[in-house]
């Protein structure tokens, strides 16, 4: 009977455990952990001690890397550095510049399994371009390393250029914001990112170089980063959703200019053989059957023509008679039985006015030479001759004289016009040398 009181519901039960409420499937078989409480930091790293391990490690671990060309010279200066910062976790390395690769592996006397790891990431950090002091960071136990490769994210080379100048920002202003908001230290180096920090700061940074490069501009993942920070510093939002507080951005496609209404034609299905010749105008008057009707209406008009041949040839010939008596010689003023035409009665409106003494030689001039040309021609009477020829000579004599003394003033005007040309010259000649 007490076996069966103490199987029976609600026996011996308190009335705390009657009020909690039923638990769900997933937390039905779970357990209370005592020992854990909410003290405990589950992300904080203690140190390593070498007390840890006693013996050496049974296998040896060893990684390499590659290194560009133009890292030589700084790999040589600061080795001596980096083989210095190792061995005192007991990690050997190498620098082969023959290959142009660093190796590191373990030693006996290494004791942490994880430095090797560390190791591992120093060269790769090294060959990236970041300086030696930043990289020998890397092998404390808070600080871990992202290398992230963004070459294939963008295939045109002139916009990943573009996007990647973006990521840094004016004078590295845009980079200097994302390392002080996930306390990190960020470098961009050729087609990588390389980025140190915590867990959570690296995560953040490579969500903002991953979409800067998918076209995502970091000033928007900056903005969101800083409401967050405001907001875990607050302790009542701590443990609430985020959601409403951080901005949407939604992506717009604003386009320039208005895409042109292009209409698709139907598809023609294809044929082997070359499309039609364009037809001709003689054609298109054939297929409409206007050429037919020209072609008769042309053939009516030359019937017509043909027809009035009979009239033509009288008229030809009438026309023949009229060309001929037109041909006649018409009768001149001079000829007998003819009268000269009457006078016109018309009165000159204008005065002709006296003529000046250039026409007047004018005159006299052209009247010469027509009596010069008419010489030969004119016939003397019995008696004249001696007369007409010495009327002739004087007015020729006239004339030469009067030519011979233009001739002399146009020499003495040019005389006197050079004269006074080289008189000018030799008085700028004397200036000149005063």
């Amino acid at each position: 009977p007490s076996r069966a009181m103490a199987d029976a519901p609600g026996a011996g039960a308190s009335p705390a455990a009657e009020q909690q409420e039923p638990k769900s499937k997933k937390q039905r078989y779970r357990k209370d952990k005592p020992w854990d409480s909410e003290s405990i930091d589950h992300w904080k790293l203690e140190a390593w001690r070498p007390e840890y391990s006693a013996g050496s490690l049974l296998e040896e671990s060893s990684f390499a890397t590659l290194f560009p060309k133009y890292r030589e010279a700084y790999l040589r200066e600061i080795w001596p550095i980096a083989t210095k910062a190792l061995k005192k976790h007991g990690v050997a390395c190498e620098l082969n510049l023959i290959e142009g690769s660093m190796t590191v592996r373990t030693t006996r006397k290494t004791s942490d399994p994880y430095i090797i790891l560390k190791a591992r990431d120093l060269v790769k950090l090294l060959a990236r371009s970041i300086p030696v002091a930043q990289a020998l960071k890397i092998l404390d136990d808070g600080m871990h390393c992202d290398v992230i490769k963004v070459g294939g994210l963008v295939r045109n080379k002139e916009r990943f250029v573009k996007r990647r100048q973006r990521l840094v920002g004016p004078d590295g202003s845009t980079l200097k914001a994302l390392e002080l908001l996930t306390a990190c230290y960020v470098l961009v180096q050729g087609n990588t990112v390389s980025a140190m920090g915590s867990v959570a700061g690296l995560k953040q940074v490579r969500r903002v170089v991953e979409d800067c490069f998918r076209n995502i501009h970091p000033i928007y993942n900056i903005k969101i980063l800083m409401i967050k920070r405001e907001l875990a510093k607050d302790e009542t939002l701590k443990t609430e959703n985020w959601e409403r507080f951080l901005p949407k951005f939604t992506k717009k496609n604003v386009q320039t200019k208005k895409p042109l209404n292009v209409r698709k034609k139907d598809a023609a299905p294809y044929t082997p053989f070359p499309p039609p010749p364009t037809p001709s105008k003689i054609d298109q008057q054939i297929e409409s059957g206007e050429y037919f009707h020209l072609h008769d209406r042309r053939q009516g008009r030359r019937a017509s023509e043909g027809g009035g041949d009979d009239a033509a040839s009288s008229s030809s010939s009438s026309s023949a008679a009229t060309k001929k008596t037109l041909k006649k010689k018409r009768p001149r003023d001079g000829d007998e039985g003819v009268a000269a035409p009457a006078a016109s009665k018309k009165k000159k409106m204008k005065t002709e006015k006296e003529p000046t003494a250039k026409k007047k030689k004018l005159k006299e001039a052209t009247a010469d030479e027509t009596k010069k040309k008419k010489k030969k021609a004119v016939s003397f009477a019995p008696g004249t001759l001696d007369d007409e020829v010495h009327t002739r000579t004087a007015s020729n004599r006239d004339t030469l004289q009067k030519l011979n003394q233009k001739k002399r003033n146009k020499a003495r005007s040019r005389d006197e016009g050079s004269s006074a040309s080289t008189s000018k010259v030799k008085k700028r000649k004397k200036t000149t040398e005063a």
